[in-house]
Parts: structure tokens; C-alpha cells; sequence
């Protein structure tokens, strides 16, 4: 009985260590590969630490010149920064947008009785299985008679038709889990439905607010495919796609697209850290109704 319990014990810890190497050792070699001079990045065999640590592939980032090789290479802090708005911009008009929607669509779908409400539920929820490749073409060429391509508006369109599913589905499932007495309350008081949604109905679904905001703000943050093709220059063009940019005709600056992924997860890690506890309570919801 004691062997059991320690293979078990045993089993449960190994795959703990399992599953971190595998979900942060990507991470791990990132950092260590922005911090790592460009001669030391192409030794032979591979340094798991950097023989000595450099920050010139962030001073490169943010404003310094270098060389590589003998060859002068600029800042590329101008694109870098022009990314880093354009990521910040269209997630945030996205999340905004999405979470509006969804907070006085999945209302509509509880609490008000119309026909075909739950087919037409299902049918936007189905879309989830839609692969975006075989809708590309089609929007596409929406937004080029739209003039829509390579402008916030038409990213951010594009952003909330493909996440704006998702959060009906999870704000569903917290107004589900809402009891109804207060809502009836409010109404004997002489309250409208606007007013007892926005009054009454939403601080008490914030945590479904929330953990909808940021699986939005994530998604859309990590996108490539979609702004690869709809956001073709600068103007609107994310970080997501700019550092594979950072390949060029002779090489390959390793340190420098590790430096900028480091700097891209920033944001994300920081919005997960702070609000990881609304996350879990708000895909939580319902589950104990």
C-alpha cells in the first residue's frame, strides 16, 4: 500500500515536471536567447545559459544600433513601437466591442422569449467549428469593396465575428446562473430591463465580464493568420507579424525576434496575473446551478 501511494505520488509529480518543461521551457530558452551576444547564439555545442549576458538585442529594440557580423544593423525601434500600438489598439477595440455585445446579446437569449432563440443560439455558437482559411477569401473581398483592409475598423470586425461566439456562450451560462428573483425585484420597483441589467444584473455577473475580456484581449492579441492578410503595411500591422519580419535575405537575428517575443508576452502575462482569479470564476460559472 505505501509503494502504491509513493508511484503515485511519484507519477503525479513527474508529469507536474513534465508538463512545466514543456509549457515553459520555450519561454525559458526565449529569454535566454535575447540574452545571449550573437556570437555565442551560433557556437557549437548549444550554451543552455548565455556564456555572457548582452542586452544589445533590447537596446536594438528601443532605440541602439548594432553589428552582426560585420554588417551595421539599425534600430528597429519605429516598426517595434508602431506594432506594439497597433497589437494594443485592435485588442482593445476587439475585447471592448466583443464584451459589449456579448453582455446584452447572451441577456437577450436568457432572459427574453422570441422564436427561433435557441436554433439561432446554436447557430452562432456552431460557428466556433467554422476553420478560419475557408472564410478568408470571402472576407477578403468584403473588405476590399468596404475599403476596409489594412484599417483598425476592419480588423477589429473581423476580430469580433470570430470571438464574439464564445463570449455569448460564457455570458450565457453566468446569467443562467443569475437567480431571477432579483431581477423581478427590481422590476416591482418600477425598474426598466436596461436599467435592472445594468443596476442590478451586471455587477453581479462581473467576474463573467471579466474572464470574457480577457479571452478575448488574449485571442485577439495572439493572432498572425488573420492580421498577415488583412494587415498588410505598418499602419495596422501587430507585433505577431512584424518580428517574423525580423528574418532577413542574410540572416537570421535570433536574439533580436527572441527579444521581441519576450517584450509581446509582457502584456499578456500581466493581464493573466491580475485578473487569473475573475478568469476562473467566471468560466466557473453555472456549473454549480
Amino acid at each position: 500500500m505505501r509503494a502504491a501511494a509513493l508511484m503515485r505520488r511519484f507519477g503525479l509529480w513527474a508529469a507536474t515536471a513534465g508538463l512545466l518543461l514543456w509549457s515553459l521551457g520555450p519561454i525559458y530558452w526565449a529569454v535566454m536567447t535575447s540574452l545571449t551576444a550573437p556570437t555565442d547564439l551560433v557556437a557549437q555545442p548549444p550554451h543552455f545559459l548565455p556564456p555572457r549576458i548582452t542586452f544589445e538585442h533590447y537596446a536594438k529594440l528601443l532605440g541602439a544600433s548594432s553589428s552582426y557580423l560585420g554588417t551595421e544593423v539599425q534600430s528597429v525601434w519605429p516598426q517595434f513601437s508602431r506594432a506594439l500600438v497597433n497589437s494594443l489598439v485592435v485588442s482593445m477595440l476587439a475585447t471592448v466591442a466583443t464584451v459589449t455585445l456579448a453582455t446584452f446579446g447572451s441577456y437577450a437569449f436568457v432572459r427574453l422569449r422570441f422564436p427561433g432563440r435557441d436554433l439561432l443560439f446554436v447557430l452562432i455558437v456552431a460557428t466556433l467549428a467554422v476553420p478560419a482559411y475557408t472564410v478568408m477569401i470571402p472576407l477578403y473581398r468584403l473588405l476590399v469593396s468596404l475599403h476596409l483592409i489594412d484599417t483598425y475598423l476592419g480588423v477589429t470586425l473581423i476580430y469580433v465575428s470570430a470571438f464574439l461566439p464564445l463570449a455569448l456562450w460564457l455570458m450565457r451560462s453566468v446569467y443562467q446562473s443569475l437567480p431571477l428573483s432579483l431581477e423581478e425585484a427590481a422590476r416591482l420597483d418600477g425598474a426598466g430591463r436596461t436599467t435592472t441589467l445594468l443596476v442590478i444584473v451586471l455587477p453581479i455577473a462581473a467576474p463573467g465580464l471579466i474572464a470574457s475580456a480577457i479571452l478575448t484581449f488574449l485571442s485577439a492579441w495572439g493572432q498572425f493568420m488573420i492580421p498577415l492578410v488583412f494587415s498588410p503595411t505598418l499602419a495596422t500591422k501587430p507585433l505577431t507579424v512584424l518580428i517574423p519580419e525580423f528574418v532577413t535575405k542574410n540572416y537570421v537575428d535570433y536574439g533580436l525576434m527572441n527579444a521581441a517575443g519576450v517584450l509581446a508576452i509582457l502584456p499578456p502575462i500581466a493581464v493573466v496575473l491580475f485578473l487569473n482569479r475573475y478568469l476562473v470564476q467566471g468560466l466557473m460559472a453555472g456549473s454549480g446551478k
